[in-house]
């Protein structure tokens, strides 16, 4: 069984546009969301989640995801949600690769993307920009912790990411 690569990250840095990237430069690869996934599997959207049931509802349909992926998926390029990285069993899903970049940077990138407003509003904990960067200061260093590698994105085009991160990965098989 082919492993999986499960890309993590604070919300914006770009994990589901380097998922399709993965994608499109190896064939043999699929990309799958775990936001789609819990979206698809409870038929409601994540913001309305986390306004009615709560975000500890939300995590625990996160371990749900990750245990299913674990048990069934391979050869994925996995991107993640934020808070992902708390899940119990995450590197029985795959190589974990951490997305890092500072604040500002992921803060900008969503501001300049031609969808801003939309994007903006999909990220329920990125309402109140000063709480984000506080959540984004309190997981950091929990990311470098929990990956199997670390890649800088700030200022690389997503081809120039993909092929870096494919090189980084035949290395570590």
């Amino acid at each position: 069984m082919r492993k999986n690569i499960l890309l993590i990250g604070f919300m914006g840095v770009g994990k589901g546009a380097l998922a399709r990237e993965l994608v499109r430069c190896d064939s043999s690869l699929y990309a799958l969301d775990t936001d789609d996934m819990i979206e698809s599997m409870t038929n409601t959207r994540i913001k309305k989640i986390f306004a009615t049931a709560g975000e500890e509802a939300f995590r625990a349909l996160e371990q749900k995801t990750a245990q299913w992926l674990a048990d069934n998926v391979s050869s994925a390029v996995i991107s993640t949600g934020g808070g992902f990285y708390k899940v119990k069993n995450i590197k029985d899903i795959g190589t974990v690769v951490y997305l890092k970049a500072d604040f500002q940077w992921i803060l900008q990138r969503i501001l300049n993307a031609p969808n801003a407003k939309k994007k903006l509003k999909k990220r329920p904990l990125f309402q109140d920009v000063k709480r984000a960067r506080t959540l984004f200061n309190s997981r950091y260093e929990e990311y470098e912790k929990v990956a199997d590698i670390v890649m800088d994105v700030m200022h690389k085009d997503r081809e120039e990411l993909a092929k870096e991160l494919l090189g980084k990965l035949v290395v570590s098989r």
